[in-house]
């Protein structure tokens, strides 16, 4: 297997670490998220991009099966048994002449606060949807994260090889849901679950594809003449050339600048799992997808790239390597050339972080990095200082925007299983919560020994347990609460919530203190009992309401 990025074709090569290098080796860099609902085919997408940048030698589905191997970017072993994407993965690999930073996002709606983080970090996204079911609920709220955070989007109509709806109406569903006008590049020959090829919207030109046994490795592609498609595929052909020539008619051609505005989308059809249109996904995002561009600091001012460097952690991950246990914070370059074994500041604490452990994450296999540039991941070994949204710099102090918390919306105290096992238990809950995976509260009433864990989904809670149990050997009882809802408030708000019923404020591990509720009717009620206490909402939870 070949995997990374051959650095040798860099235009810059020999000069990366000046300014007009690390402008060359930005506008390589095409770092992406595929977004989805679950089981729309997200992990197996990853899986067929990887394939045809010839970085793997065969994809496997979440549920390998007559030898298939499971999903790289899918490590954990959750992941594996329930075929779901709950942790975030890395992938980076050399295509054509780019640099690929693909970010593997969790699927399933318990971990869109996972996701929220992971799209802080690229520069485009993939919105994957299911021929069947078009734009489906976890599909709009990421997209609404994109829309608010200006991420262009491409967009590739999976499992056409499977019984669907008509093309055009899902264009006209993207369209009227969410306002993006479809643009589409190419175009199926043949229905939904007759998947004959593909036809090139703007050249007209035909793929005939021959799918691969088991889909493990790449499909077969051949350029048929439109004489020879006519002749053997009549019906097939006449009406794609009449939904074609509608498209051109409704002036649905691509428009780089609407696209890049966030106001349109390119449309590919394909199939991830029998890797059918997988590689013109790859050249699409190569040739559209924008490179990486200035970032604002806190106060709005602009990063330019050439800048001394600095980054953005976007997620820390623990026990990706089970020999070590050690714990990996992913940084995202946002200027500079980042070279391993510079010193860098954590601009939360002013304190110096050495890299002398960077390293470069594929799936959950690592290799050392030397340099990065904007727009690439680089994973930073042993970070038990950092967490999700802190900042470091090599010179010239910046500090990037914070990654805001989401709005809990269950609640559960989580006691130690095993009186012995006191200290492991302390120290894998203050782990995952700095990693991010579970907000950890505090209340006098319960004290240390009883912390409240709180999430956006339910299954965030058996990841918990499954980590305590397998990680810190440190098996954990979860007792639900009759909570529903959070609210920011403060001291005056503490002192008028300890007088009421089916409430109670609890303080969150970074000092902010939250007013959770047991329904919004009981917190209206309280809202107007006191008018002038802070109830305020945690600022990314727009997000998932």
């Amino acid at each position: 297997m070949s995997q990374g990025v051959d650095r040798s074709e860099s235009p810059a090569a020999g000069s990366a670490g000046s300014s007009s290098g690390i402008l060359a080796e930005a506008q390589r860099r095409r770092s992406f998220a595929v977004i989805s609902h679950p089981d729309a085919g997200k992990s197996t997408l990853t899986e067929a991009l990887a394939l045809h940048a010839q970085v793997i030698d065969s994809a496997g589905a979440v549920h390998g099966k007559s030898g298939r191997r499971g999903v790289t970017s899918d490590w954990m072993e959750m992941e594996r048994q329930r075929g779901i994407s709950v942790s975030s993965a890395v992938l980076q690999f050399s295509y054509r002449d780019a640099v690929i930073n693909l970010l593997d996002t969790p699927g399933h709606g318990d971990f869109s606060e996972d996701t929220y983080r992971v799209l802080a970090a690229v520069d485009a996204a993939v919105m994957l949807l299911d021929a069947a079911k078009g734009l489906e609920p976890q599909t709009l709220k990421l997209f609404d994260v994109c829309r608010s955070r200006k991420i262009p989007v491409l967009t590739f109509v999976n499992k056409w090889d499977r019984p669907g709806r008509e093309p055009l109406e899902l264009l006209d569903e993207v369209e009227q849901r969410i306002g993006l006008r479809p643009m589409p590049l190419t175009w199926p020959l043949g229905i939904a679950g007759e998947l004959k090829g593909l036809i090139e919207v703007a050249t007209g030109e035909y793929t005939k594809f021959t799918r691969a046994a088991g889909g493990a490795t790449r499909a077969s592609a051949e350029v048929v003449a439109p004489e020879v498609v006519a002749a053997d595929e009549p019906q097939f052909w006449s009406t794609a050339q009449d939904e074609i020539a509608l498209l051109e008619e409704i002036g649905a051609q691509f428009d780089e600048k609407e696209f890049l505005a966030g106001t349109a989308t390119p449309v590919l059809f394909g199939a991830a799992l029998s890797n059918i249109g997988v590689a013109r996904l790859l050249d699409a995002l190569v040739d559209l997808a924008p490179p990486p561009s200035e970032r604002e600091d806190a106060e709005g001012r602009p990063r330019a790239l050439d800048t001394p460097l600095s980054g953005l952690i976007f997620k820390v991950q623990a026990g990706m390597d089970r020999a070590h246990r050690d714990r990996m914070a992913f940084l995202r370059i946002n200027s500079g050339r980042f070279e391993r074994g510079m010193v860098l500041t954590h601009a939360a604490t002013g304190k110096p972080f050495a890299t002398k452990y960077a390293q470069a994450v594929f799936g959950n296999q690592r290799t050392t990095v030397e340099e990065a540039f904007p727009g690439d991941i680089v994973g930073l070994v042993n970070a038990n200082a950092l967490r999700p949204g802190d900042t470091l710099y090599a010179s010239g102090p910046i500090e990037y925007p914070a990654i805001p918390s989401f709005a809990p919306e269950h609640f559960s105290v989580a006691r130690c299983a095993d009186a012995g096992k006191t200290k492991q238990f302390r120290k894998g809950i203050e782990q995952l919560d700095g990693e991010g995976v579970i907000q950890v509260l505090r209340s006098d009433r319960r004290g240390d020994q009883a912390p409240v864990l709180a999430a956006v989904g339910p299954l965030q809670f058996d990841v918990v347990a499954a980590r305590m149990e397998s990680e810190f050997n440190a098996p954990i009882r979860l007792e639900g609460l009759p909570y529903q809802i959070a609210r920011v408030t403060d001291e005056a708000g503490e002192a008028a919530l300890s007088s009421q019923s089916e409430c109670e404020v609890l303080t969150r591990s970074d000092g902010v203190k939250l007013a959770v509720f047991s329904n919004k009717w009981r917190m209206d009620v309280v809202i107007r009992k006191f008018p002038d206490v802070t109830f305020a909402p945690l600022l990314a939870g727009t997000v998932t309401d």
